[in-house]
């Protein structure tokens, strides 16, 4: 069974979502949630299966990431209010909700809805309704702790479904997006984040080291995807053809996006932050795999006291993009 994988938009765009499984997360989210977008919430795909699991730290980097990724799932939203949909929706399901970032969002945008932040944490849908509370949607926003993609059935008929990088997460992608179109009400839409441009952060030669680290770093990215893919339960290798995905899933494909994410240099401090944690995350994750001297630059970039460092610099910023395909029931 299929973990949900927070990557509602906590995670979710590109390859940097791959760091959250970093720490342990499905994901990303979110979250968040990337190898040409999938996603900041890779690290979600094995989160529940370790007891040490820092849930706190988890939630607040998928919350992190999708405040700084705000504007781009911000468009998303506004093109499904105001021109995709053909109905004003009365359930929306956030499947992979994580910490509930998109969930509040779309119940903001939805005001007449009921909208759900299905996840398999229990500690991040907890912070999902005290973020509903906050904003005075704890009366329409509501939790279901689930597996996806079986975990969808007794809440009813969905008029929306976000899947935001959480898909990638399931061995049989083709089966799970069958059963997930099920749960959706005649008419209604499946909103599936994959696919994009994994996110930039550094000018291509920043000084020291080599030119081009992002990109050896995504090589190293795209090979530990494939492996977290080959690892999971009833694995199913797809050409990752969405659209062709979604119809097979007896949906009809209605539009195919994609959103930039453009923050230009120089950062404010919630991007510096954002881009500070990114990189620290690579370095842990990815360390082994990268030679000595990409390993020395990332230690600089990452030193407070350098004065070339991400810390002092201010020549980064965040450049990706997140494809989203909408199909119709």
């Amino acid at each position: 069974m299929a973990h949900g994988g927070h990557g509602s938009g906590e995670g979710h765009g590109a390859h940097e979502s791959h760091e959250a499984h970093g720490h342990g997360g499905h994901a990303g989210h979110g979250g968040h949630g990337g190898h040409g977008g999938h996603g900041n919430s890779h690290a979600h795909a094995h989160a529940h299966e370790s007891k040490d699991l820092d849930w706190g730290a988890m939630a607040e980097y998928l919350e992190q990431r999708a405040t700084v990724h705000g504007p781009q799932y911000a468009q998303i939203v506004e093109d499904l209010a105001n021109g995709l949909l053909d109905r004003a929706p009365a359930r929306i399901i956030d499947a992979g909700s994580g910490p509930g970032m998109l969930t509040c969002r779309l119940a903001e945008a939805f005001p007449g809805a009921e909208t759900y932040a299905v996840d398999a944490a229990r500690p991040l849908l907890e912070r999902a309704l005290e973020r509903a509370k906050r904003l005075g949607l704890d009366g329409r926003v509501r939790t279901h702790e689930a597996e996806l993609p079986e975990g969808l059935d007794e809440l009813g008929p969905a008029d929306v479904i976000w899947l935001g990088q959480s898909l990638h997460h399931m061995g049989d992608q083709q089966a799970a997006l069958t059963k997930l179109a099920e749960s959706l009400a005649p008419g209604g839409m499946l909103v599936l984040l994959e696919g994009g441009l994994s996110a930039r952060y550094l000018p291509r030669d920043f000084g020291f080291g080599l030119p081009g680290l992002e990109n050896r770093m995504e090589v190293v990215r795209d090979n530990w995807f494939n492996e977290m893919r080959e690892s999971l339960h009833g694995t199913k290798r797809e050409t990752e053809d969405w659209q062709g995905m979604l119809s097979a899933a007896g949906l009809r494909p209605a539009a195919t996006r994609s959103y930039l994410i453009d923050l230009p240099a120089p950062p404010a401090p919630a991007t510096r932050a954002h881009i500070l944690d990114m990189l620290s995350r690579g370095r842990e994750m990815l360390g082994e795999h990268l030679d000595a001297e990409d390993r020395a630059a990332l230690d600089r970039l990452l030193d407070p006291a350098d004065e070339l460092s991400v810390h002092n610099r201010d020549d980064v910023f965040v450049l990706g993009a997140q494809t989203v395909h909408f199909a119709v029931k």
